[in-house]
């Protein structure tokens, strides 16, 4: 009876019939109230989105995969604390983590979380020692800013611990397997499968959270069958004979659908890889973006009007150039022709075969050795003999697993093919993960040229082209990106992807119709994801109604309060609607989520600096500065700071710095003729002007700054003309204001108008 239901619990699962699984798993409790069976439960509740459930069926177990569970219901549920104590118990500070590294990227989760940066490095470095084919946990180092360079992660070390854990573990399986095990888990496979790779899917709804939904589990070096009580049945309880052997080593993955009599126990028992569950596993919330691209537009008032909320609409991922021939808006730095999108460039890389070595027998030299003694040492043979035959063992095993078939995904595949797989998929890795890195680097540059060199087919797929869009965000050049993001929504309408910072690029270029065609196809595909309620938000901001946009932000962060860049965008809108207090504490929100999420270290000093806050000001330009030293605006804004202490030589110098950055971007220029005209240095400042007047020829406080130059220097025609051409270029009703203001004031001397 408890087999029968064991299996169709299972066999629900797989078809993804949760209710029914749960019924019948509760049947099967009520019968057999063992902790296996509690633990299948479990998992039920969990892929049926019901952690609290799990949540209480599992306090205060004691089994590893049990402890597992629970902490992924209590990540689920925000209790971070208890995950934690369940994954490292306080009383046994040696226990190991369970699940491997699927267990240690959920604790490297807990910890970031919990602002203990230096513990989830250690446990994400942990989990890819352990199985480095888990992506998630590199990126996870990414976005903390402590990833290591991606060919030392995903090298020749990491190809053996593939192979150790594909071949080796499969090697001695089968030696150690017999007939009747085959027999055993031919009758038995459909129970012990536990889901199907489809079923994986399922973990969209868990949040950040790595899970191990595959039956048998090695957990501290034991194996312990959870996808039933089979265990109680006599003839299921042969051991694993590599319990002992793989403790802290990912066992392999599932074998499915392997052919009549081709799977044997020991197999079964060591099929429970935390990685199989890692790949899975919902990225964690990471996106921060700063917008540059408002603050473009020249202000006397320090660039108001275009407004500080969007210049921290700033993407931080990586991206690639999407069209060669259009013409960057606001481009910054230099842009690459993008031969990928679209394009039919094919990079041709060559795969390193991994051999295994072979050991030497050195029998020979013993026994000319012995020939020469009189007295032949018995004892130095029998060692030569016992050094040769297993010299000849360690031959026939490495020949044995290049030429033996293993069940590997459901198919049979050759060793031989598993050391150029590892090694084939270990390179488009190392492109994949080097990309990443740079980006959360902001080597934006740097990042497209790595994108580049993927393979056609991988380069022109959804995620690697929202990557693309976001690094062309990145460097300010929305054209490029709006190519990118439109290329991506094509091969993936259905994906989310990127496309919070895809409404942001939208907005930028007034794309108001794009926008909210946008909106309403995210939301129609998915209500409950955030990226669609930043896209609504973004489309009610660009017209102006702030409180209506707000609202959606705060949307987006009740559904993932985890999602650094919705609490960025709430604090732009209360920016927006001069509610400064709680812009202050939404940023605060997004760097307790992310403390790398420069965008809002920015949107703090643009709030201090309105308020003329300007130490603090400064404080917080300067950490995004840290954060991201290659934002021309952020050093703009940072020397307007300095500029305000009257550190102004100290600003000009950051001047400079922003002005090489982006050549393009005239809001350095304009400050720097501003910082120039208060040292009186008005020849050097009118230099700057006429240059930055070939760049923003319609730009209207470029004139109007000119007029006052040539006021101070006593050249009242010359000011009349550009503070008449100033009004000709339609400023806002508060710059118009001011300029006619100084018109009326042009013939009253600089000392009168200071005491007026």
């Amino acid at each position: 009876m408890e087999a029968i239901l064991v299996d169709c619990v299972q066999k629900s699962l797989r078809h993804f019939m949760h209710s029914n699984a749960v019924f019948l798993c509760q049947r099967l409790c009520a019968e057999f109230p063992t902790e296996t069976n509690l633990q299948l439960l479990a998992k039920c509740y969990l892929q049926n989105n019901q952690a609290y459930c799990t949540y209480h069926i599992l306090k205060g177990a004691q089994m590893a995969q049990s402890r597992y569970l629970f902490a992924i219901s209590c990540f689920q549920m925000g209790l971070l604390s208890e995950a934690e104590a369940a994954l490292c118990p306080a009383n046994e500070p040696s226990v190991e983590v369970p699940n491997g590294a699927a267990g240690h990227y959920l604790l490297g989760l807990i910890y970031r979380y919990t602002d203990r940066r230096k513990s989830a490095i250690h446990n994400f470095k942990q989990a890819l020692s352990m199985d480095p084919l888990m992506w998630a946990a590199y990126e996870e180092l990414c976005i903390l800013g402590a990833a290591e360079d991606a060919t030392a992660v995903f090298g020749e070390a990491a190809a053996l611990c593939i192979q150790k854990q594909y071949l080796h573990c499969s090697t001695s399986s089968k030696l150690h397997s017999s007939a009747e095990d085959c027999n055993i888990v031919d009758t038995r496979h459909s129970a012990s499968e536990d889901t199907s790779p489809r079923q994986l899917k399922l973990m969209q709804s868990m949040k950040d959270i790595p899970g191990n939904h595959h039956g048998p589990s090695i957990l501290g070096g034991t194996a312990q069958p959870i996808n039933s009580g089979l265990s109680n049945i006599s003839f299921y309880n042969t051991p694993s004979p590599m319990a002992a052997q793989l403790s802290g080593v990912a066992p392999p993955p599932l074998c499915r659908n392997v052919q009549p009599n081709g799977q044997n126990l020991s197999s079964l028992n060591a099929d429970t890889s935390p990685k199989s569950t890692v790949n899975s596993t919902i990225q964690a919330p990471r996106r921060k973006f700063v917008d540059e691209g408002k603050l473009r537009k020249i202000s006397g008032r320090l660039f108001s009007d275009s407004g500080p909320r969007r210049s921290s609409r700033l993407s931080s991922d990586a991206s690639v150039n999407a069209n060669a021939n259009a013409t960057a808006v606001l481009g910054n730095g230099t842009s690459n022709s993008s031969k990928y999108l679209g394009g039919s460039k094919l990079s041709t890389m060559a795969f390193r075969s991994m051999t295994v070595r072979k050991g030497q027998s050195w029998a020979n030299e013993n026994a000319d050795e012995g020939i020469r003694n009189d007295v032949l040492d018995d004892s130095r043979l029998n060692v030569a003999s016992t050094t040769s035959s297993s010299s000849s063992t360690m031959e026939a095993k490495s020949y044995e697993q290049e030429t033996a078939n293993f069940p590997i995904g459901g198919q049979i595949v050759s060793g031989s093919k598993v050391i150029s797989g590892a090694s084939e998929i270990l390179t488009i890795l190392r492109i994949f993960g080097e990309g990443c890195r740079l980006s959360y680097l902001y080597r934006c540059q740097d990042a497209l040229d790595t994108y580049m060199k993927l393979p056609h087919k991988h380069y022109n797929t959804g995620w690697v082209l929202s990557q693309v869009g976001k690094v062309y965000f990145e460097l300010v050049d929305y054209l490029e990106a709006e190519q990118a993001f439109g290329l991506a929504r094509q091969i993936m309408p259905y994906s989310l992807e990127g496309m919070d910072v895809y409404s942001t690029v939208l907005y930028h270029l007034k794309e108001d119709m794009k926008l909210s065609y946008l909106a309403q196809e995210l939301i129609s595909t998915d209500r409950l994801a955030p990226q669609s309620w930043c896209a609504m938000g973004n489309c009610y901001s660009l017209q102006k109604d702030h409180e209506t946009a707000l609202k959606n932000f705060q949307r987006a962060v009740q559904l993932n309060p985890k999602f650094a860049y919705a609490h960025t965008l709430c604090g732009h809108e209360y920016v927006a609607l001069e509610d400064f207090e709680n812009g202050i504490k939404c940023y605060q929100s997004a760097l307790r989520v992310d403390a790398r999420h420069y965008n809002a270290w920015y949107g703090l000093g643009m709030v201090y600096l309105r308020q003329e806050k300007f130490e603090f000001s400064e404080h917080h330009f300067r950490m995004a500065f840290h954060i991201n030293p290659r934002s021309s605006v952020i050093m703009s804004y940072l020397g307007t700071a300095l500029h305000a202490l009257k550190r102004s030589e100290e600003a000009l110098m950051v001047m400079e710095k922003a002005i090489l950055a982006d050549k393009k971007n005239p809001l350095p220029m304009y400050q720097k003729a501003n910082i120039l005209i208060s040292l009186e240095k008005f020849d050097e400042a009118l230099e700057v002007l006429e240059e930055l007047k070939e760049h923003a020829p319609r730009e209207s406080s470029v004139y109007a700054l000119m007029g006052r130059i040539y006021k101070r220097r006593n050249m009242h025609e010359r000011a009349m003309l550009h503070y008449g051409i100033s009004l000709d270029l339609k400023p806002s009703a508060t710059d118009a204001a001011a300029i006619k203001a100084a018109i009326e004031k042009l013939h009253v001397p600089d000392e009168m108008e200071d005491n007026l």
